[in-house]
């Protein structure tokens, strides 16, 4: 173990702008006094977005899960149905997906994540009929979807290269992968949790492609599976390697795995401390990755808050729908107007930003700030029958619980093919 001395001599190199080895970023990692390794990458914050080093941002979308049937099964996922578990499975139509689209843009928001399962029916065609169809209404919306793990998989259902699925779902309408399936990219850990994905350097190499033909992504981390330290520090390593060679990574976003209804079983978490320190690392180490987001989604809004002081300069989503990490357990839910205060009480201004981190809106004075309750994150559209939702959606009963429902109560979902 580096002594201390010499871990604050990084710490200083760090904040100066200078690049640590991933042996360093280990020791910092496992040792380094937590307010001191915050307030290196802080520093490196403050150097990076100089000009805007006072605020920080969120951005309004909506994740749409088109399907639940999937054939990888990974152990963590508490949201998979099986293809042959019709009493489970579920697809939506395009009409369906056409209405939260629709809804989104209604509520402000620019973005959506259009994210399933592995469904074995699903190519590359289902994507470019579902994408051109979307952009073909909403031509302002952006699809930020997917990762890697879609490419391999709808490649191989249409028995074409990764690199012309991409291609041509980019041609139908995809902006950017939003960097799903990347989990934990080492060996050791993806194999443990996630065994019927590609590996962590296949899901790269396709990343690699994407930027390579102008499409960028963000890329995440899956913390609290039973990964070790050294094997976190690692993804970070493979990350920034890639990200030397092509810059297409816009955002790092590490969150922490929720336990409730999957194989798993919550047999290992991240603590909220280990979170922090891994928002402060991934800052001081990935020196060429543009932003850090902040999860509360699945740490809590404190956390999320705090991580704006450990080197984070966006605080991600209001969710308009999620129903993945919510099928896990991750019951955090908040609104526009909350996120917005959240940031102030940060000490930081706050601006709602495009997918590629444009400031759309900069909130710098409270006499403007939005007054739209409807912008609520977020709506679990699964977890509830269409009794439930519509009563939800309409704000009768449940104890005026805004969790559930959408606005669109009529929407329905297929039964699994």
């Amino acid at each position: 173990m580096t002594e201390k001395a010499d871990l604050q001599s990084v710490l200083d190199r760090a904040a100066d702008g200078g690049r640590i080895t991933p042996e360093e970023a280990l020791d910092l990692y496992r040792s380094a006094p937590l307010h001191a390794l915050g307030a290196a990458a802080d520093a490196v914050r403050r150097r990076r977005y100089a000009d805007t080093v006072d605020i920080a941002t969120y951005i309004i979308e909506r994740n749409i899960n088109y399907t639940n049937v999937c054939v990888t099964a990974c152990k963590f996922c508490a949201f998979y149905a099986a293809p042959k578990d019709t009493a489970k499975g579920w697809t939506r139509d395009l009409d369906d997906i056409l209405r939260r689209c629709a809804e989104t843009i209604e509520l402000g928001g620019t973005q959506i994540m259009f994210q399933g399962g592995h469904h074995p029916d699903f190519g590359v065609e289902y994507y470019e009929e579902h994408f051109s169809a979307i952009k073909k209404a909403y031509p302002e919306l952006v699809i930020h979807s997917l990762g890697a793990s879609e490419i391999e998989h709808m490649a191989r259902i249409s028995g074409v290269s990764a690199e012309d699925a991409i291609r041509r779902i980019h041609a139908a309408g995809l902006d950017s992968f939003a960097g799903a399936g990347a989990e934990l990219l080492p060996a050791r850990p993806r194999k443990a949790i996630a065994p019927l994905k590609e590996s962590g350097e296949r899901w790269l190499e396709i990343m690699e492609i994407a930027h390579g033909l102008g499409v960028e992504s963000t890329s995440t981390m899956l913390m609290g599976t039973g990964e070790t330290n050294a094997e976190r520090i690692e993804h970070l390593r493979m990350i920034r390697d890639v990200q030397d060679r092509t810059g297409g990574f816009r955002a790092f976003i590490p969150y922490t795995y929720q336990p409730e209804n999957n194989h798993l079983k919550g047999r290992t978490q991240a603590t909220l401390f280990e979170y922090l320190r891994m928002i402060a690392i991934a800052r001081i180490f990935l020196d060429n990755v543009a932003h850090i987001q902040g999860s509360w989604l699945t740490t809590g809004k404190e956390v999320g808050q705090l991580s704006l002081h450990y080197g984070a300069d966006d605080l991600g989503s209001i969710m308009l729908e999620e129903n993945v990490v919510s099928s896990a357990g991750a019951k955090h839910r908040s609104n526009r107007l909350e996120i917005i205060d959240l940031i102030r009480k940060a000490g930081r201004v706050p601006a709602q930003r495009a997918t590629t981190y444009e400031h759309l809106v900069v909130h710098d004075d409270p006499a403007n700030d939005p007054v739209d309750e409807r912008v609520v994150s977020h709506v679990s559209s699964t977890a509830f029958d269409g009794e439930t939702a519509a009563r939800s959606a309409s704000g009768k009963g449940g104890g005026g619980r805004r969790e559930g429902g959408t606005a669109h109560p009529e929407l329905k979902l297929l039964a699994s093919n």
